[in-house]
C-alpha cells in the first residue's frame, strides 16, 4: 500500500485532505483546528514512510492561490485603514512583530535550536503559512546545498511543533484580558460607533414629513448636514409614488422611506416628523423592488455615483449584500462581482435594470481567466526580484509575498480599463481555501518524517516551551500597549490581534466574544501587513541565523 502511494502521488494529497480536513471540524470547548489540521494529517502519513510526499508543484500551486485571493479580498480594506489611524496600526503591528524576532533569536541562543528549526518555530508561533513558505523559498535559493531535504523540513517540524500552541495561546490571553479588564462590548460598540464603520442590523421605516424644516433643503444636503447614515428609497405624494434623488425637496404631508439602523432612523424621525402606521414599501402597483446579482464586468469596479441609476432607470439602490454582511449603499461604493444589490425602481424598467448589473449566477461561478492569470504572473515576478540587505546579502517576497503584495494593489483597483482584477466573492473563498489546503498537504507529507524523528529526539519539548513563550509575549504585549496605553477599544483590539496573528479561528473566537463587527474590521486593518511583515521577517531571521 505504501508503495502504491507513492507512486500516485494525487490519490496520496487527497487522502491526506479527506483525512484530515473532518478532524478540523472537532470542536473541544468551542475551538478547532480548522483547515490546519491538514498539516498534521499530512505528518502522519507523511511519517509512515521517507517518500511518502506530494510534488513540490502542488503545494507551491497552493500557497500562490491562498496567497493572491487573500490579497484581492483585502486590498481595499488594508490601504483604507492608513487613512483611519493607519500610523498607529502599522507601527503596533510592526512592533509586536519586531518584538517577537528579538525574542526568537534570543531563544535560539539560549537553547542551542537549529537555525532551520528556529525559522519554522517563529512561523508557527505565529501561526502565519505565508512566513513559512518564505522559509522554504529562502532555503531553495540560500540554504546550505548539503542534505538539502532535510533542511526543508526543518522549518515545517517547528511550524507543526509550535502551532497548536500559537492557535490557542491567543485564544487563552484574550480570554484572560476581557475578564481582567471587564469588558463591556455592547456599550464600547455604541461609545465607537462613528469609526467602526461596521455593518449593522438595517430595517425600512415610513415617515411622514411634518415638520417645516425637513423641506428646506434637498435630501442630500439634509444627510449631509445632519450625519445620517441612511438611505432614502421612496416617496407618495399626492397619492403618485416616484423614487427619491440626492436633488429632492420634500413637502409637509410626503410619505418617504428610509432605510438604516434602529437608532438613525429614530434621528430621521425626529427631524423630519413621525414614523407612519402606513408601509408604503409594501406598495409595488408603481414602483417594484428586486435583488439582483452584480455580474456585468461592465458595472463591477465603478462607483455607484458614476453608474447615474436615477437619471438612465429612475432607479435607486438601498442596500448591498456582500457575502454574508449588508450595508448601505454610498455614493463612492465600489460594486464587486457577486454583490447583491436591492433596487427598487418602476416595474417596467426592473427586467432591463437586471440585464444592466448582469444577474447571472452562473457568470458568479465563473473568473476571468485572462485577468487572474495575469495577476498571478505579474505577483511571481515580483517575488523572484532579489531585494538587498545590509551586509551584501538579500532576499526575495518569493511565492508567497509577490503574490500577495500584486493582489493587494490590484484588489484596490478593481479595474484598469477593461480588465477586472477582483473575482466574486464565492470564487474567492472557494480557491482560496483550496489553495491553503494544497499547501498544507504538501508541506505535511514533506515533513512528516522529520517531524518524528525530532519529537523522538527531545527537540520537541524545546520548541513547544519555546514557541509558546513567544506566543503568550506576542499576545500579552498586543493586549497591554492596544488596551491600556494607545486606548484602544477592545472589541476593534481583539480583531486587530487575530490579523496580527493571521488566525482566523482567534477571530471566530472574537466575533464570539463581541457579538459585533468591530473584530473583523480590525482583522481586516492589520491582516495584510502583518502577513507581508512576517514574510519578510522569517526571511531576515534566517539570513541572519545562517551567516
Amino acid at each position: 500500500m505504501t508503495q502504491f502511494l507513492v507512486d500516485n502521488p494525487l490519490l496520496l494529497l487527497f487522502l491526506v485532505v479527506a483525512i484530515g480536513y473532518p478532524l478540523g471540524r472537532i470542536k473541544v470547548k468551542g475551538v478547532s483546528l480548522g483547515v490546519a489540521s491538514v498539516l498534521f494529517a499530512g505528518l502522519a502519513v507523511g511519517a509512515i514512510d521517507r517518500d511518502l510526499k506530494v510534488p513540490e508543484i502542488i503545494y507551491q500551486l497552493g500557497l500562490i492561490l491562498f496567497v493572491y485571493t487573500i490579497g484581492l479580498a483585502n486590498g481595499r480594506a488594508f490601504f483604507a485603514s492608513f487613512r483611519r489611524d493607519g500610523a498607529r496600526n502599522s507601527l503596533l503591528t510592526v512592533g509586536i512583530i519586531g518584538i517577537a524576532l528579538l525574542l526568537t533569536v534570543a531563544e535560539h541562543a539560549i537553547f542551542e535550536i537549529e537555525p532551520t528549526l528556529t525559522a519554522g518555530m517563529f512561523a508557527g508561533s505565529l501561526t502565519n503559512t505565508p512566513a513559512l513558505a518564505g522559509e522554504l523559498e529562502y532555503l531553495k535559493e540560500y540554504g546550505p546545498a548539503a542534505d538539502r531535504e532535510q533542511t526543508l523540513a526543518e522549518p515545517v517540524v517547528g511550524y507543526s511543533v509550535t502551532y497548536p500552541i500559537g492557535v490557542l495561546g491567543f485564544i487563552v490571553a484574550m480570554f484572560v484580558a476581557q475578564r481582567a479588564w471587564k469588558i463591556d462590548y455592547r456599550h464600547e460598540a455604541r461609545r465607537v460607533r462613528d469609526i467602526a464603520e461596521s455593518p449593522q442590523q438595517l430595517e425600512n421605516r415610513t415617515i411622514r414629513v411634518t415638520h417645516p424644516a425637513a423641506t428646506s433643503l434637498p435630501i442630500k444636503d439634509l444627510i449631509k448636514n445632519h450625519g445620517w447614515d441612511v438611505v432614502f428609497g421612496r416617496l407618495r405624494r399626492d397619492g403618485k409614488v416616484e423614487i427619491v434623488t440626492a436633488d429632492t425637496h420634500l413637502r409637509v404631508g410626503d410619505l418617504v422611506t428610509v432605510v438604516g439602523t434602529e437608532e438613525d432612523l429614530d434621528r430621521v424621525a425626529l427631524f423630519m416628523g413621525a414614523p407612519s402606521d402606513e408601509h408604503i414599501e409594501l406598495d409595488r402597483s408603481q414602483l417594484d423592488y428586486r435583488r439582483i446579482f452584480v455580474s456585468e464586468p461592465a458595472v463591477v469596479g465603478h462607483h455607484l455615483r458614476d453608474l447615474k441609476l436615477p437619471d438612465a432607470f429612475g432607479a435607486v439602490v438601498t442596500r448591498v449584500r456582500r457575502g454574508d454582511v449588508e450595508f448601505l449603499p454610498q455614493a463612492d461604493t465600489v460594486l464587486e462581482p457577486g454583490d447583491r444589490v436591492r433596487v427598487v425602481a418602476p416595474r417596467n424598467s426592473i427586467p432591463a435594470i437586471s440585464r444592466y448589473f448582469g444577474d447571472s449566477y452562473r457568470a458568479l461561478s465563473e473568473i476571468d481567466v485572462l485577468t487572474f492569470s495575469l495577476g498571478l504572473a505579474l505577483g511571481l515576478l515580483v517575488g523572484a526580484l532579489p531585494i538587498p540587505l545590509p551586509g551584501g546579502a538579500s532576499l526575495k517576497l518569493g511565492l508567497a509575498g509577490g503574490p500577495l503584495i500584486v493582489a493587494l494593489v490590484l484588489g484596490t483597483l478593481d479595474r484598469t480599463g477593461p480588465l477586472v482584477w477582483t473575482i466574486p466573492y464565492s470564487a474567492n473563498l472557494t480557491l482560496r481555501q483550496f489553495g491553503l489546503i494544497l499547501f498544507l498537504a504538501g508541506v505535511g507529507t514533506r515533513a512528516g518524517y522529520a517531524f518524528v524523528s525530532t519529537v523522538r529526539g527531545g527537540d520537541g519539548i524545546v520548541l513547544l516551551g519555546a514557541g509558546a513563550l513567544i506566543t503568550f509575549s506576542v499576545a500579552l504585549s498586543v493586549f497591554w500597549v492596544g488596551y491600556r496605553l494607545l486606548r484602544i477599544p477592545m472589541g476593534l483590539l481583539i480583531g486587530m490581534a487575530a490579523g496580527l496573528q493571521t488566525q482566523p479561528a482567534a477571530l471566530g473566537f472574537a466575533l464570539e466574544q463581541s457579538e459585533d463587527e468591530l473584530p473583523n474590521l480590525g482583522y481586516a486593518a492589520v491582516f495584510p501587513l502583518a502577513t507581508i511583515a512576517k514574510i519578510i521577517a522569517a526571511q531576515v531571521l534566517l539570513a541572519v541565523l545562517l551567516r
